[in-house]
């Protein structure tokens, strides 16, 4: 008998990933907040599209806004929850989700940041699970309307890493991995905190960059002060990473150690940094900005006190200066708020020791 799959949060990569399986024909329901997404879904579908390399489709969906999820109680129970929302809107999301979970089901967070912690507190640890979508480049530019700013990773990058908090391989997490590599090449990770704190280094490095710029990320690559400050951000997430004892994976291609000294001022490898970062923008569109720029520019609350903001927090815990991150953060902070318009010079003309 076929799962019941719910996708809470059908946006960028909600909607990326669970068009993908009822492509493959899995029986999913998509629960949104977002009312014209849900009915354009409802009327005319989902439509993906990729900036390179592969050609688009559309799938009939069921789609819910959260005012129906109600619905659910009449139905068979839900063996499977991917919460795919922001990461402020983790807890009630996985409120609204619990009560139609079967005795066996699970929720998966498919998001940025780190929120198994937030969704444990409200199911319990036995019922959470993990999974990493890396390097996927999506977003939602119109409702209804999921579109890659790239190709698809394959053999030369493995996207989603999916994996229990406990690290053993189980059943349940080769069966997240099946489902996600619907939509493009997938793991089981027995290492699911150094992928997660990996991935979080990897949005420390450019989100907030380009929410508080205004600029997509090929355009932040070709300043030298914004990638030099880039790498900086990602350097001191590393060291918080390390002296957590998390086992880190390759970031955006590059082993940490070479990122963290790079942005310790280590000229080798920085020229290895750019190197690598200007080969991978090859791949990616021009015009792809990062979720967080996605958020500004539709005037939405960014996620910046989940990754920035965290890994100052998590710094102060272990006696590490963040000096770089907590000042990105207070700006993204302050172009949220409408007191500074998005600038590069908010960057750019800093005087940091």
């Amino acid at each position: 008998m076929a799962r019941r799959i719910a996708i809470v949060g059908a946006g960028a990569v909600g909607g990326y990933a669970g068009a993908h399986m009822v492509q493959a024909g899995e029986d999913v329901t998509f629960i949104d907040p977002w009312p014209e997404h849900v009915e354009h879904m409802r009327k005319h579908g989902l439509r993906v599209t990729h900036a390179m390399d592969v050609a688009e489709f559309s799938v009939s969906v069921r789609a819910l806004h959260v005012t129906d999820a109600q619905r659910l109680a009449k139905e068979k129970p839900v063996d499977i929850a991917f919460v795919c929302m922001k990461s402020y809107d983790t807890a009630w999301a996985t409120m609204l989700i619990q009560q139609y979970l079967a005795p066996d089901g699970y929720v998966v967070s498919l998001q940025n940041c780190m929120n198994e912690e937030t969704i444990a507190g409200i199911v319990g640890w036995g019922k959470t699970l993990g999974c990493i979508a890396s390097s996927i480049t999506v977003n939602l530019p119109e409702p209804g309307h999921i579109h890659r700013g790239a190709g698809k990773g394959g053999a030369a990058h493995t996207v989603f890493r999916a994996g229990e908090v406990h690290g053993r391989i189980t059943p349940r997490a080769e069966e997240v991995c099946c489902l996600v590599g619907y939509s493009d090449s997938a793991k089981v990770t027995e290492n699911l905190w150094g992928e997660r704190w990996s991935k979080l280094v990897a949005n420390v490095i450019g989100n907030g960059l380009s929410a508080c710029t205004g600029l997509p990320g090929a355009e932040i690559l070709q300043s030298d002060p914004l990638r030099r400050f880039s790498t900086r951000l990602g350097s001191e997430a590393i060291r918080v990473g390390q002296a957590h004892g998390y086992q880190l994976e390759e970031i955006l291609h590059l082993p940490p150690e070479t990122i963290a000294r790079a942005g310790e001022g280590d000229e080798e490898a920085m020229r290895i940094c750019d190197e690598q970062r200007f080969k991978d923008s090859k791949r990616t569109s021009s015009q792809q900005r990062p979720s967080m720029g996605q958020d500004m520019q539709k005037g939405r609350r960014t996620e910046i006190e989940f990754l920035n903001g965290f890994v100052v927090r998590e710094g102060e815990k272990l006696g590490i200066a963040c000096t770089a991150n907590a000042v990105l953060t207070d700006i993204v902070k302050r172009v949220e708020r409408g007191e500074l318009s998005p600038d590069p010079r908010h960057i750019t003309e800093l005087r940091m020791n």
